[in-house]
């Protein structure tokens, strides 16, 4: 009997299938269950639900706390949020299954099936079936409006501005604005309905969706529900106004204001990120000079904002005058600031001046981090400065904490590296300092093995990514194919790129056109075998 239980614990799904040959399964998987593979379908749960979807139009009431197995459908996997599917709540679940299987049923029929399921609705009840379709707006719409219907009708329970506000925020993602404006005009009939929570959302669907004198209109309109027009709500609309790029709407709004609310310098940092944001140095630098001129001091975040921005576009020179300018006001700078004009300057090859801020920085109490040293390491290695490089590496690991070195830091070292035999001595002290394999190392030695042709080595790096559950992934398969087909092994490069497809790993279009061009070389020098394509 022993024997026995251990067999069928070790039986996979497809050996299910493959030794019992049910006539049923395929056709009841590929009509209800179209974008799941077939081996991820435990059989178990097509089973316990056959009475049920074979009887879907017929629905019986169903137990208050069902924990039967049920069929989870599209929308979890259509959801651009991760949602955690818990044991304890199969009825949300089921509903969801119910709302999906009818979902292209008339209204009052799946309120009939809905009413039939004999649920006890709770907040928390709701807000599950809810944010299981936050991808997929009408079902949701279709069961909230059957909880207010029979919230009203039937039981004692109402919702709450959590749930008005959960509806809000799926119907806004969609862009359905009719429904949301219906949504809303329910919820201002109610006292104390609509909340500072109720605002965001509306602030952030609108403004997303570029309705920018809807968004401003609800920040108008706050006192009619209660809520007070303060500075906090003025600085939240300019922020999701910024947020999508609509910054010279908020600048006008932000200087209309001027005398209503006492604007900080936190208010006027939200537009100067906006026009940052943007890539806009031209405005950004106007705004900045307005800051000066105003009474608002500004403080590390309106610096370290303009500087970042300055960077990125490449003005240097104005971005370290501004950094010198915040030193000598007494501010003091973090290491996000001080890292960005490492960088900047480390990428413009003035790698001297990096490590004087660097050994300032120190100086002046403003900690280094790993990022900052993986930034020097990275440009000193280009130069093969290594001797620094080695002193960086060793202070890294004496600091530990945040300076403590990382896979990162490794990567750039092993790009640094002139032989095979510098490999192991490298991983040795990667190993000692506790930082793990990811797949990236292991792309980056394999690219080195296959560069240095020691085949051995690819292929047991390519093994040990393997047993490791690290690869290999598209990358991988990139390197192989490339690195053979130059070496003149086409025939082993095509094995690794089938492998790859029949995986279901998608390749670079680089790849395809390789593949693709040695199949038409081949096919012309011998006409009588025919072409293989790539997919």
């Amino acid at each position: 009997m022993k024997f026995k239980v251990s067999w069928l614990r070790n039986i996979t799904a497809e050996d299910f299938h493959g030794k019992f040959k049910l006539g049923f399964q395929s056709n009841l998987v590929k009509g209800f269950l179209p974008h799941t593979p077939t081996s991820h379908r435990p059989f178990s749960v097509v089973s316990d639900r056959i009475h049920h979807i074979l009887s879907c139009e017929n629905l019986t009431p169903r137990p208050r706390n069902c924990h039967e197995r049920t069929l989870v459908s599209n929308s979890i996997a259509d959801s651009d949020e991760p949602i955690t599917v818990h044991r304890d709540d199969p009825s949300a679940v089921y509903v969801q299954n119910v709302l999906y299987f009818r979902r292209h049923k008339p209204v009052e029929e799946i309120d009939r099936a809905l009413s039939l399921c004999d649920l006890v609705l709770t907040e928390d009840f709701v807000l599950k079936v809810l944010r299981r379709h936050r991808s997929d707006w009408k079902p949701a719409f279709i069961f909230f409006n059957w909880v207010t219907k029979k919230g009203t009708n039937e039981d004692k329970f109402t919702p709450g501005s959590v749930i008005y506000n959960e509806i809000l925020d799926i119907l806004g993602k969609s862009h359905r604005f009719e429904e949301v404006d219906k949504v809303f005009v329910e919820m201002s009939k109610r006292k104390e309905l609509v909340n500072e929570e109720t605002y965001s959302v509306l602030l952030n669907r609108y403004a997303a969706a570029h309705k920018v004198e809807e968004a401003i209109s609800i920040f108008y309109r706050r006192q009619e529900f209660g809520l007070e027009m303060n500075l906090i709500a003025f600085q939240s609309l300019l922020m999701w106004l910024c947020r999508y790029k609509h910054v010279e709407a908020a600048e006008t709004l932000f200087h209309s204001k001027k005398h209503e609310f006492v604007i900080d310098i936190k208010t006027s940092n939200i537009i100067l990120n906006g026009w940052c944001v943007l890539g806009n140095v031209h405005e950004a630098k106007r705004f900045w000079r307005e800051i000066i001129e105003s009474k608002c001091e500004p403080d590390i975040y309106t610096y370290g904002t303009l500087i970042n921005s300055l960077t990125k576009k490449g003005k240097l020179g104005t971005a370290l005058k501004l950094f010198r300018a915040m030193w000598e006001r007494g501010l003091k700078t973090d290491v996000v600031i001080c890292n960005c004009i490492i960088d900047a300057l480390c990428f413009k090859k003035r790698i001297p001046e990096a490590l004087e801020i660097f050994k300032e920085m120190n100086e002046r109490g403003c900690a280094a981090n790993v990022a900052t040293y993986n930034t020097l390491i990275k440009h000193l290695c280009k130069i093969r400065r290594m001797e620094k490089v080695n002193e960086l590496l060793n202070e890294m690991e004496e600091r530990k904490g945040s300076c403590w070195p990382n896979s990162v830091t490794f990567s750039y070292l092993l790009r640094s590296i002139r032989g095979p035999e510098e490999v192991p001595v490298l991983l040795q002290r990667m190993e000692t300092s506790g930082c793990k394999m990811t797949s990236d190392i292991y792309n980056l030695i394999l690219r080195l093995y296959m560069d240095w042709n020691i085949q051995e080595r690819v292929k047991s790096t390519w093994n040990e990514m393997k047993e490791m559950g690290l690869g290999p992934d598209r990358r991988s398969y990139t390197i192989m194919i490339h690195g053979l087909y130059e070496k003149g092994r086409t025939k082993d490069g095509l094995r690794y790129f089938n492998e790859m497809t029949l995986r279901g790993i998608m390749p670079e279009s680089k790849t395809e056109k390789l593949v693709n061009a040695t199949n038409v070389k081949d096919s012309k020098c011998q006409k009588g075998e025919p072409s293989r394509k790539a997919y």
